[in-house]
This record gives C-alpha cells, structure tokens and sequence, in this order.
C-alpha cells in the first residue's frame, strides 16, 4: 500500500470499492467501445453558461475522459479507504457530496476571477471525479500522522504519506487546467471539514438513503474479512511482503507506544505499579495483609520485588480476555 494503512485491502470500505469499479469502468467504455459519446461528458463551461447545459456539470464532473487520470484517481481512492473505516461509510459520503457540490460553485467562480482580473480566459476544465479527490488531502493531511519510513541520501527523509503526495502531484501535472480543480476541492475540502457556514449538516446523505443502500448495495461490495490474509513473511510477491513489513512496523510503532504509556505508571524505584494498573488485586492485598501477622507481612520501608507482584497476579492474569483496541488498524485487530 502506498500509505502503509494495512493489507486489509478494502474490507469494512464498501464505498470506497463501487467508486473504483464505477469511476474505471465507466473510463473504460468511454475511451474503448464507445469513443463517439466523449464530446457529451466534456466539461464545457462556455456550453454550460451560454447553451444552459448543466447536465455538464453533474455527468462531466464524474466521468473521466482520460485514463490516466483514472488510475492516480483509484490509487488515491484506495489509500484515502483509511476514512471511510474512521467516519462510517454515510460519512465519507457526505465528504464526497459536499465537497462535490462545493467544486461546482468553486470552480465557475474562479473561473471567472481569472477572467476578470487577470484576462484568463478558461473554457474547458478536465472531467473526472477530481475535486472531492483533492479535498480528501486535507483531513489526509491533518489526521494521519508521518511515520518516516527511510532516507535518501542521507538527509531527504521518505514517510509513510510521501508516495500518496507523488501521486496526487502526478494528477496534478497531468493537464494545464487542472490546477483550478485541485485548487477549488483544497478550498471545499478545507470548509468541509471545518464545518464553514454549517455545511456539514446542508451537504451530507440522509439516514433513509444510507439504510437503503446498506440493505441492497453493501452485501454485493462488501470485501471479505482479512483474518484469512496471508502469515507475515509468507507473501508470494514482493508487492504482498511489502504491505506486510508496512503492517509490521505499523505494529512496532503501537507497541512502542505501548511501552510509552507503560513506563508513565511505572512506581518508586524504577518497578511498575501494579497496584496502579489494577486496583481491586490491591484491595485484596490490603485485606490479607490485615488478617496475617506482622511477622509475614513485608516491612513497610523494604521494596516488594517486581518478580513478587507477577507471582501474585498470575491467577489473575490468566482469567483476563484480551481487549480489543477500538482504535487499533492492524490486521489483528481490524
């Protein structure tokens, strides 16, 4: 994976799955069998102003016509998945939608504003499902954290979010107009997400049409569990063993900070206070000591051992189920 989010494929990301296969196949027709249809799904804003054809601005703002453009977009879709896993699936819709409705107005009016203030003069604009794609950057940008992955020359550091960027900047230097879309979904995905003039509660998919497509659409796209995915080290590929060093060091870095938290209730002289982490066994220390004798009970200036604490806690330690991490995306997990 590009972004190091798992190998988990698109398991738990219905959405995400139907616009790679619609936004591709619908590429895919267009520009092989059904080449004389293309001029209908150009983004034509002189047609839209003059001859009034704003279906234009709904069919060419999801087509795409070159399919170069397709692939970077199903890339992005496909690593940007991350957040329909975090918000649900009716969320990220009402990203998409609002972000979408957002382009629309955005880019005629700067569309305009180059023409007017700097006699730039812009006709035509790339097709394709490219604002809410740009706008999906910036909670990419402000949610997932770097984790440095390598160097190059010693000095230029490659994260985990590095070839998500060569990617969008590939679609981005991919036409000359494109500039402007890309602007207008930052701009979109930018007051989305900080809810500008309550456009989180105007632009987002209704209860009703969330639940009918959970009942009709979710059963054929959904992906299976990945519990049955491949042990690490075992991946027939290189792009397979790949994802899975990706996930493991994603599960180092949640063990080191694991760790982290471990050491901050950690007590005197440098042993863990398990009293601390586990307050009823404390309670239940305290009633035996009050029932044995001075002479088992240890003194109150001398340190219990750690090796003592786990000894007492092993019956314990064994009853317990282990907790499932609600925020956790390895593959066990997940």
């Amino acid at each position: 994976m590009l972004s190091g989010t798992g190998s988990s494929g698109l398991y738990k990301a219905p959405l995400s799955k139907s616009l790679m296969v619609v936004l591709s196949t619908a590429a895919f027709i267009l520009a092989v069998p059904f080449q004389q249809y293309q001029n209908y799904f150009v983004y034509d804003l002189k047609a839209i102003k003059q001859e009034l054809e704003i279906w234009r601005m709904i069919f060419a703002r999801i087509v795409y016509l070159d399919l170069k453009d397709v692939f970077c977009s199903c890339l992005l879709i496909y690593n940007f998945r991350i957040f329909e896993r975090r918000y649900g699936s009716r969320k990220f819709a009402s990203f998409l939608l609002g972000s979408w409705v957002l382009c629309a107005i955005m880019d005629l009016l700067l569309v305009e504003a180059l023409h007017h203030t700097l006699d730039i003069t812009v006709d035509v604009l790339p097709s394709g499902f490219l604002g809410p794609i740009f706008g999906l950057f910036v909670p990419f940008y402000c949610s997932i954290p770097s984790i440095q992955v390598t160097q190059i020359l010693g000095r230029l550091s490659i994260t985990n979010k590095t070839l998500v960027y060569i990617v969008g900047l590939q679609l981005l230097t991919s036409s000359t107009n494109i500039w402007i879309l890309a602007f207008s979904g930052l701009l979109s995905g930018i007051m989305y997400q900080c809810n500008v003039l309550r456009v989180q509660q105007l632009l987002c998919v209704p209860k009703w049409v969330a639940r009918c497509a959970s009942f009709t659409l979710e059963p054929l796209l959904s992906s299976a569990d990945p519990t049955h995915e491949t042990p690490i080290g075992m991946g027939a590929t290189l792009e397979i063993q790949r994802q899975q060093r990706a996930e493991l060091l994603d599960q180092q870095i949640m063990l080191a900070q694991l760790n982290q938290n471990n050491r901050r209730h950690r007590g005197q002289g440098g042993l863990i206070n398990w009293e601390r982490l586990f307050p009823q066994m404390r309670n239940r220390f305290n009633a035996n000591n009050r029932h044995d004798s001075g002479l088992n009970s240890p003194s109150p200036s001398a340190p219990v051992s750690e090796e003592q604490h786990f000894a007492d806690m092993v019956p314990q330690l064994n009853g317990m189920k282990r907790l499932k991490c609600d925020n956790c995306w390895c593959q066990r997990c997940s």
